[in-house]
């Protein structure tokens, strides 16, 4: 179905649609009359005059239903059969359009809430109808949007009172008023259901009317009793394994998910809900690798997708960027809002980045470096280019900008794309193929040219994270050619193994997303994560490395990463 735009005031726009339609019918022009009067529900579909004039009409068949259907011409229709005694067809149609649009109360009219109403129909006919709202109701529906739904539950009430003993009616009653926040209701129609027929809908609606009332045992008790009536329904065993794995039974909730794995090892439910939770129990990258290699083959899997973005959550690198340690950055939080330069002193080169973060917080500032403790920061990593080796560095060993401002229209690109958070890796991946197009050179300097952020008293998260989705665009440049000869992996190496700084944390990143969505690139990524963290720790031996618990983190991101290097990440990061 099609809609129309929003209005600012709908029952202007409604009533100069009326006027329309009058217009038309003085012509005798009845089928725009209709046209108009259909536009008029969609602006207010309660307005009194719109069903005036709609009774003036009488005949549904005005409003077509050659697809796409109109919205407003399916609401028109529906009340039109209703007032020639069709109701069940006019239900239907009145339910589609609320499928098609939630937003909206199209069924708060007097013929829907008619006590006399459901009689007409079966209680199947009632079931059907709440099938399909099922679609479109949210689990629970939030309170401010319960009035869309109230006529609907006005005239459920009405079919429960007209068809008290009807099991099937009950069990599926139970789903709707739960889901418009009455777990007490829903449970009992549940057990009405269950005690007048025993059936799997009803053993369900009853664990899930348990659940919302926090009755874990109870709701334990009735799901296993649902799979005496279908021992095959793998969601029930998903829902089960979830619903104690939740409630601090771990291990017997992942039991009830692998005994539906050993029926089905790829089920839509179950395979999702065994990564999710084996991850939580052993922290292991591998089981979320998993699911995203599943997510590419089932990309229409939204709870495969859910999962992923709920483990993902709150991880450092997994969803967001992480904190910075730097000293310069601890005294920028002390700084007063608008203080001007400031002169300061650090005993040992950190980031350039954070350098940069502090001058455009403070523009004018001076920071001086006592001392260049070996290895030098501020220079690549040794041992690992040739000397005379052409390399892609975006900072000089002064640690000033060694690349050219990006074009202006580069900058915004970055910009509108630049997050601190995300919903996942793959994600952050395929977003940044938005910047695919753009030249190298803009994405290598609008990591020390950034545009500036909205919110200029964060400009350190801010600057991680344009640098993270320039790293990203790299990583999408020429992706044609094969990874481990491709320029983006050199430009990427380059700038992981040059100066110590922030840009070779996003360009380590944009290698591990890679390797998250291009499964023959992991191995390598795991190599050069492991070596550019190492390198850092061995030069932790000698002076602070502000980078290296961070990198820490990024090795146990990595798909593919050898346990004894994860392992070793991971005692390493929590030395403090």
């Amino acid at each position: 179905m099609t809609d129309t735009e929003g209005v600012a005031d709908p029952t202007l726009e409604a009533e100069g649609e009326l006027s329309l339609a009058r217009i038309a019918l003085d012509e005798g022009d009845r089928w725009h009359a209709a046209e108009h009067v259909a536009r008029a529900l969609v602006c207010s579909p309660a307005l009194p005059e719109v069903h005036e004039l709609l009774a003036t009409l009488v005949d549904p068949e005005l409003f077509s239903m050659e697809p796409p259907v109109f919205l407003g011409e399916a609401v028109a229709r529906a009340h039109l059969l209703a007032a020639r005694g069709e109701e069940a067809e006019a239900l239907e149609w009145l339910v589609s359009a609320q499928c098609a649009e939630p937003r909206s109360a199209w069924a708060d009219v007097p013929w829907v809430r008619d006590a006399a109403l459901p009689a007409r129909l079966s209680p199947d006919d009632v079931v059907q109808l709440l099938n399909q709202l099922y679609g479109v109701m949210a689990d629970p529906v939030a309170e401010d949007q319960r009035t869309m739904f109230a006529p609907y539950a006005d005239f459920l009430e009405n079919a429960i009172a007209a068809f008290p003993t009807a099991a099937g009616l009950l069990a599926s009653a139970s789903i709707f008023v739960r889901r418009m926040g009455d777990p007490e209701r829903a449970a009992d129609l549940a057990q009405r259901s269950m005690d007048i027929q025993p059936s799997f809908p009803a053993a369900l609606a009853l664990g899930y009317a348990y659940r919302s009332q926090g009755r874990i045992e109870d709701t334990e008790r009735a799901w296993i009793r649902a799979l005496d009536f279908d021992p095959g329904n793998l969601a029930v065993f998903t829902d089960l394994g979830e619903l104690l794995d939740n409630n601090g039974r771990h291990d017997e909730g992942l039991a009830w998910v692998e005994r539906a794995l050993e029926r089905d090892p790829r089920e839509e439910g179950a395979f999702p809900t065994a990564c999710g939770m084996r991850f939580r129990r052993d922290n292991d990258i591998a089981h979320l690798v998993a699911l995203a290699d599943y997510l590419r083959e089932h990309p229409d899997n939204g709870y495969a997708e859910g999962v992923l973005a709920r483990t993902s959550g709150s991880r450092y690198w997994l969803s967001e960027i992480p904190r910075t340690y730097e000293s310069i950055l601890n005294l920028l939080a002390q700084l007063p809002e608008n203080s001007g330069a400031v002169s300061c002193t650090v005993t040992a080169p950190e980031p350039p980045s954070a350098f940069l973060a502090f001058s455009s917080v403070a523009p004018g500032s001076s920071i001086e470096v006592t001392d260049r403790p070996e290895p030098d920061a501020w220079l690549p990593v040794p041992d690992v280019f040739d000397e005379d080796e052409p390399k892609t560095l975006v900072w000089t060993p002064d640690g000033e900008p060694a690349v050219a401002p990006p074009a202006p229209e580069s900058a915004a690109a970055v910009r509108d794309l630049a997050t601190s958070q995300w919903r996942h890796l793959p994600q952050l991946f395929d977003d940044a193929v938005r910047l695919a197009g753009l030249p190298l050179p803009d994405l290598l300097g609008v990591m020390v040219h950034p545009p500036a952020p909205e919110d200029k008293t964060d400009w350190p998260r801010w600057l991680r994270a344009i640098q993270v989705a320039a790293c990203l665009g790299i990583a999408h440049h020429l992706p044609d050619e094969p990874w481990r000869s491709s320029t983006r992996r050199k430009v990427l190496f380059e700038l992981a193994f040059g100066p110590e700084d922030w840009v070779s944390e996003a360009a380590l990143l944009a290698m591990v997303a890679t390797a998250w969505v291009e499964p023959p690139a992991r191995t390598d990524v795991a190599h050069v994560v492991a070596a550019r963290f190492l390198a850092a720790v061995e030069a932790g031996c000698r002076r602070p490395v502000t980078i290296a618990d961070t990198l820490a983190l990024l090795v146990l991101a990595t798909p593919q990463m050898p346990p004894k290097i994860a392992e070793f990440a991971v005692g390493y990061y929590q030395k403090d």
